[in-house]
């Protein structure tokens, strides 16, 4: 969310940015100004209001002293008549600023000026490309009909039990998915990140935080009994430990990592590009959320791009790197990188990570600080990341590493699985 500051001093710079998005922010941003306008107009009638009561408080004070009770029941009156127009005045200010942050939470982050324009996933900008290569068999298959052969994932049971997008694991899948979370934990410890374990159901004022309410409202899945929500991601659990919360200088950067299951509805996702585990309501991913001062939040960006890097080299995967255009940017997001693999059985790049930055985004919303070393109090820039996502990595194992033997681990994995094939 923009700092209603920002706003006021940077209207036409915010409509131009919002082009990138190719989306036009102008109505909302002079709806703001005015209501902005009207509101300081409004408050600082209150503040004259208010001091003409404490004026009129003592007053009485001393004219009880005085025995003047002609002047005091005067004075009353109108200290009464004070108290309800300074009353009108307050729900009015506390109406137009509800107004404000309604409108507020309709615009997007401004892009990055490194974010490149365009219109859709098409025009992503593949900025690396790593140079492994895949032989497969000639008579390949993907994964829906590998995990079938080997019974290690069981669509069918799992459509049994839930729905479509909701697989059960089983047998040497189910280890590997356990061996895949740990190694992916282990890789973000060993590089700083702290490990937490969160909850898996959150509140609105959480949804909220992180900006997932009210914009993916539609994509969570909602306990309206208790109002709580099912997690999309544990950035948003992970992020909101930190809401109302002022830190010091000293206290960043912060990294933390964590596993969850995610929870997505995933609304009008059909068709063969969705098949097997291509896209689902249910899947596990480990979280690399950083808390940075925002003179450092950019090289901290491109430190967890590196990090991801490092875990996919290391599971022998091909994989490229995206900059996302302003037309596929998210709406939080003021830069992103997606990392994608390629499955050769699919013939296919299929995306595995998102790594972006949000600046001052989520903190306004979520009301982190941190007071500088000058003691100024200022809002942190916050960063998350997929390290990793597993159904995609899952389906990426399976049909680059199949051979006519069986399923091969990649040496990295093996001391997670305990098995250095599936057959």
């Amino acid at each position: 969310m923009l700092a209603i500051q920002f706003i006021r001093n940077n209207r036409d710079l915010i409509i131009e940015a919002q082009k990138k998005r190719n989306f036009n922010v102008e109505k909302i941003i002079d709806n703001i100004i005015k209501l902005d306008t009207l509101k300081r107009v409004k408050q600082t009638e209150l503040e004259n209001k208010l001091a003409k009561a404490n004026i009129i408080a003592k007053e009485i004070g001393a004219l009880y002293k005085a025995g003047d009770e002609k002047k005091v029941s005067y004075l009353k009156k109108e200290s009464s008549a004070l108290k309800t127009s300074t009353k009108i005045i307050q729900d009015k200010l506390t109406k137009i600023g509800n107004e404000i942050l309604e409108l507020r939470t309709k615009i997007p982050n401004i892009p990055n000026e490194n974010v490149p324009h365009g219109e859709s996933e098409k025009d992503n900008e593949e900025i690396f490309k790593s140079d492994i290569f895949i032989n497969i068999p000639k008579n390949a298959i993907p994964h829906w009909e590998l995990a079938k052969k080997y019974d290690i994932i069981d669509f069918d049971l799992g459509s049994k039990i839930s729905g479509s997008g909701f697989p059960v694991y089983k047998n040497k899948g189910a280890r590997l998915q356990r061996a895949l979370i740990n190694f992916f934990l282990d890789q973000n410890i060993y590089a700083g990140y702290n490990e937490y374990q969160v909850p898996h159901l959150v509140n609105s004022e959480s949804g909220f935080g992180t900006g997932n309410l009210p914009d993916k409202e539609g994509q969570m899945y909602h306990v309206r009994e208790d109002d709580l929500y099912l997690i999309p991601t544990a950035e948003v659990p992970l992020t909101n430990i930190y809401r109302n919360v002022l830190l010091k200088e000293s206290d960043l950067p912060i990294c933390v990592t964590g596993y969850t299951p995610c929870f997505r509805r995933e609304a009008g996702s059909y068709g063969a590009q969705v098949r097997g585990l291509n896209r689902l309501h249910q899947f596990d991913k480990v979280e690399i959320v950083r808390l940075e001062t925002p003179g450092k939040a950019i090289n901290a960006l491109e430190g967890m791009v590196e990090h991801v890097k490092k875990i996919l080299s290391a599971l022998e995967l091909p994989y490229r790197i995206l900059k996302l255009c302003g037309g596929d940017l998210g709406f939080t997001s003021s830069l992103t990188y997606d990392f994608e693999i390629f499955s050769a059985a699919q013939e296919r790049w299929l995306e595995i990570s998102s790594v972006s930055i949000f600046n001052d985004f989520q903190s306004q919303r979520l009301n982190l600080k941190y007071k500088t070393k000058q003691g100024v109090k200022q809002h942190v820039y916050t960063l998350n990341g997929s390290a990793l996502a597993l159904p995609r990595v899952v389906a990426g194992l399976l049909e680059n590493f199949q051979t006519n033997e069986g399923i091969i681990i990649p040496k990295a994995l093996i001391p997670y699985t305990g098995f250095d094939i599936i057959s």
